[in-house]
């Protein structure tokens, strides 16, 4: 009898032996699960974090300027006001441009109403009204948010179809909505002005005056150029190349005053790349030759990507690249670039030009993703 229940005492303690064990071996094993995962999330964070390269380069190619603007909001407690029903659309302002012909019609509505302002905007002042045609997309939770990106869209599309619009600084305009509440119906009225701002010039045109001067200047040199057409395309394109390439310095102190527009260009010749396709795109405008401006990044000579713009223009139905900044290469030691760097990116095709150039439809951060034409592969031979 006493050593059966030494028996069942000693299985009893086996028994409770061999949970314990489990639950050990059960603990162990969750904490050391635990532990992985957590290793194994931490590892991808750090190998997704170190893919991440920037271009290092001082100089922008996107104007600063562009970002959505603060929007003010005025909340009216009567209906009496004059233009609380219009609708300005403009829609009699017909505009046919490369980037405007890819925004939505709400987009097109403010690039619209830039077009048609453009003379009184000169004031920096004048208040652009956009009336009621945004009140559908205001009604909504997020209206605010959207009419914002209209607006940037629209301001990007703009500035890049039109560089003779190169004093205005687009930080400075805000976006206004009025709001007309009655009974349970809202109106929403939408204009865009310098809110606290005493304008929204850029600093070195701050007031009509100037800028009217200033275009004087410009057109005095545009006329000069373009009195030399031909009228064959080729040499016309060939001509405003050969011009910026011999009359502008690039200013690599980035430092000086509109070296990003044609002001810069054409007045004191001396810009960045973002001034040469400016001024690019502007004489071929005026000699009616289709032409964009293009963005993105370039791989120098030494191996560094920076941020560049140059230009895609059309000659005989098909798109070649032209990069006249680096058509007018600065010469180590002085002297002049050979004949052959002169027209090493004159009418070329993606055979060439997506060696060391990759263009970027997206001019602004979280902005519209916008597309350019379809290069030709070959290069343009004459």
């Amino acid at each position: 009898m006493k050593e059966d229940i030494i028996d069942k005492i000693t299985s009893v303690i086996l028994f409770l032996l061999i949970i314990g064990i489990f639950a050990v071996i059960i603990v162990f094993s969750i904490i050391a699960i635990q532990e992985f995962s957590g290793e194994k999330e931490a590892l991808t964070f750090v190998e997704n974090s170190g893919n991440v390269e920037t271009a290092t380069s001082n100089e922008k190619t996107v104007e600063d300027d562009i970002e959505v603007p603060e929007i003010v909001e005025n909340p009216i407690n009567s209906i009496e006001k004059t233009n609380s029903n219009t609708s300005n659309n403009y829609a009699n302002v017909q505009v046919d441009k490369y980037f405007y012909n890819q925004l939505d019609e709400k987009s097109r509505i403010i690039y619209r109403a830039f077009e048609s302002n453009k003379e009184q905007m000169k004031t920096g002042t004048y208040q652009i009204e956009l009336g009621t045609s945004f009140s559908d997309i205001l009604s909504q939770s997020n209206g605010q948010e959207k009419l914002g990106e209209y607006y940037q869209s629209a301001i990007e599309a703009y500035t890049y179809d039109n560089p003779e619009i190169f004093y205005l600084s687009p930080k400075k305009m805000y976006l206004n909505i009025e709001t007309t509440t009655r009974g349970e119906n809202s109106t929403y009225n939408v204009y865009i002005n310098s809110g606290n701002e005493a304008n929204y010039l850029a600093e070195e045109f701050d007031s009509k005056e100037a800028i009217d001067q200033a275009i004087t200047q410009i057109e005095q040199v545009k006329n000069q150029i373009v009195q030399n057409k031909t009228g064959n395309t080729y040499q016309d394109i060939k001509m405003v190349h050969d011009y910026l390439v011999d009359n502008i310095g690039y200013d690599s102190s980035l430092s000086k005053q509109n070296i990003y527009n044609i002001y810069g260009a054409l007045v004191n010749r001396e810009c960045v790349c973002e001034g040469y396709a400016r001024a690019f795109k502007y004489l071929l405008d005026e000699l009616n030759i289709p032409c964009v401006m293009v963005i993105g990044t370039g791989t120098n000579s030494q191996g560094e990507t920076e941020n560049h713009a140059w230009n895609y223009v059309q000659l005989n139905g098909n798109w070649y690249a032209v990069d006249t900044t680096w058509d007018d290469p600065v010469v180590i030691g002085g002297g002049t670039a050979s004949e052959e760097s002169r027209y090493q990116y004159f009418l070329v095709g993606r055979e060439v030009i997506d060696q060391d150039h990759n263009p970027s439809g997206q001019f602004t951060e979280g902005g519209k993703i916008f597309s350019y034409p379809n290069l030709s592969y070959e290069s343009y031979s004459n």
